[in-house]
């Protein structure tokens, strides 16, 4: 186990650590002669050598904050408004529908919840019965887990039976309308082209004459096919209510959720990073502990992101390759960065930040060697190697591996929409929670804890690829346009504007003035 002292620098620990990450930097010449024999051992999973090491020592000898009295702690304020999901106008829900809405949603969790939002919508804008949407599986997850596996069934048709009619399964008269039927040729219930961000014309238009002539309309595929902008406030706010209270996850979820969050806030062990009590029941005595604080890091730093992003990360000519292969693979390739050098996209903050470089920001904004770290991430390109820079700088950062048995972890084991779940709840009951780039899970999150009012640092990404690019910067100068480049990047309620999302937004349209 390893030990060490939260309120001093990390000076023994951390210059081993820096060591043992450097040597095949400084000492090359030892693993040369096996640079040919093993493609397996040295290929795109090498270590990837520190690209900001002047940053990384100073910030590896950064003096403590006093740990949880620092500002960055404190909640944030009443901002003046509060949530609001009823609407004063909305129609009572007629006697008759026009038929059966079915929806296919694909993409990854937090792109299925914003489609099932969605879908609850265009159901009520068609005067349609929602059967329960179908989730596709992803190409990059392979994951089968169907709504109900991830969210509470019961609960989800319970708070909106007053606004929709919604369906488990669809009768008999109807079972023959599966996935696999619209897979085999064209069908005249399936709306295949229906417009991203369609307006309330055209499902009046183009969907419900479907509805009305065979009792049934599929659509597929459905993710943002919904506007944001020109819709009655009765659909804004039913589209609100659906994402932050009728959507909620299953029980085992929440349960497993509940019990990591309370194993970061009652840790079992003063000043361990890891302690085999984790695993067993907390007691009385660390109960009565004052409860402690903790951040939340979405580090979204897997492979298709990596390759999409076509971002240099150090890893070498052999990851390069690797990473033009796949983007060749999975998007043939069209990938409209790739034709950008590396330094204009990091210049224009189009750049996933490294776990390295999320760590000079967390480091640079304040949080020391004692903040509790929970990451929250599927499979990190690289694996431990990649990650180790950050595990230096915050050695108190856990995962739910670290955090929950095997046996507590065996109902999502390998399932990536559940494993997503449990970082999503136990990130909407964090202090703090901030992601490495932007994405529909760091979207997702940001809406709803600006929801909660709840505190969320949202990375300056513009001004983070311009200050990496520099290599001469000093640690107290990087520290000094690092916190003025996030003054405003808090959690600071901002007003949704035309075309942007209100699951990211949810001001005005899902709150109102207190």
């Amino acid at each position: 186990m390893m030990r060490f002292n939260c309120h001093r620098p990390l000076r023994r620990e951390a210059i081993a650590g820096l060591f043992l990450l450097l040597f095949p930097v400084l000492f090359p010449c030892l693993f040369t002669p096996f640079a040919h024999s093993s493609p397996s051992t040295f290929s795109e999973w090498n270590v990837p050598k520190p690209r900001h090491l002047s940053l990384l020592r100073s910030a590896l000898e950064r003096e403590n904050s006093n740990g949880e009295k620092s500002d960055l702690w404190t909640p944030l304020a009443d901002q003046g408004w509060k949530p609001f999901l009823e609407s004063v106008n909305a129609p009572p829900l007629p006697q008759k529908s026009e038929g059966y809405l079915q929806v296919f949603l694909d993409g990854g969790l937090n792109q299925q919840r914003m489609g099932i939002c969605d879908a609850v919508a265009v159901a009520k804008i068609l005067n349609a019965t929602l059967v329960i949407p179908h989730l596709e599986i992803n190409p990059v997850w392979q994951d089968s887990s169907s709504f109900m596996d991830i969210f509470d069934v019961d609960h989800f048709i319970n708070v909106l039976k007053d606004d929709v009619s919604i369906v488990n399964e669809l009768p008999d008269e109807f079972s023959w309308s599966t996935r696999e039927y619209y897979a085999t040729a064209i069908r005249a219930t399936r709306i295949k082209r229906a417009p991203v961000h369609a307006s309330v014309n055209f499902y009046l238009e183009h969907v419900l004459p479907v509805l009305q002539s065979y009792g049934i309309a599929a659509i597929s595929p459905f993710s943002h096919r919904l506007s944001f902008d020109n819709l009655p406030s009765e659909i804004q706010k039913l589209r609100c209510k659906v994402n932050f209270k009728a959507l909620v996850f299953v029980p085992h979820i929440r349960e497993l959720g509940d019990a990591i969050v309370h194993r970061l806030r009652h840790p079992s062990g003063e000043s361990e990073a890891v302690s085999s009590n984790y695993l067993g029941e907390t007691t009385d005595q660390y109960d009565k502990k004052k409860p402690q604080k903790f951040v939340v890091l979405h580090l979204r730093f897997d492979k298709d992101m990596a390759a999409h992003s076509a971002c240099d990360f150090g890893g070498g000519k052999a990851e390069k390759l690797a990473l033009a292969k796949y983007r060749q693979a999975m998007w043939g390739g069209r990938v409209l960065n790739s034709q950008f050098t590396d330094e204009e996209l990091r210049s224009q903050g189009r750049c996933p930040l490294t776990p390295e470089e999320i760590g000079l920001l967390l480091a640079a904004l304040g949080f020391d060697n004692c903040t509790r770290l929970y990451l929250a991430s599927h499979k990190v390109y690289g694996g431990e190697a990649r990650i180790s820079t950050l595990r230096e700088l915050f050695p108190l950062m856990e995962n739910k591996k670290r955090l929950a048995s095997s046996e507590e972890r065996v109902r999502i084991k390998g399932k990536a929409s559940l494993l997503a779940a449990v970082d999503y709840y136990i990130a909407m009951h964090s202090d703090i929670f901030v992601s490495a780039s932007p994405g529909n899970m760091h979207n997702a999150l940001v809406g709803h804890r600006t929801f909660e009012n709840k505190k969320t640092i949202r990375p300056n990404m513009a001004l983070l690829g311009q200050l990496f690019l520099n290599k001469n910067i000093s640690w107290s100068e990087f520290r000094q346009l690092v916190a003025e480049g996030h003054q405003n990047r808090l959690g600071q309620l901002r007003l949704r504007k035309p075309k942007q999302s209100l699951y990211t937004y949810p001001a005005p349209d899902c709150m109102c003035r207190a």
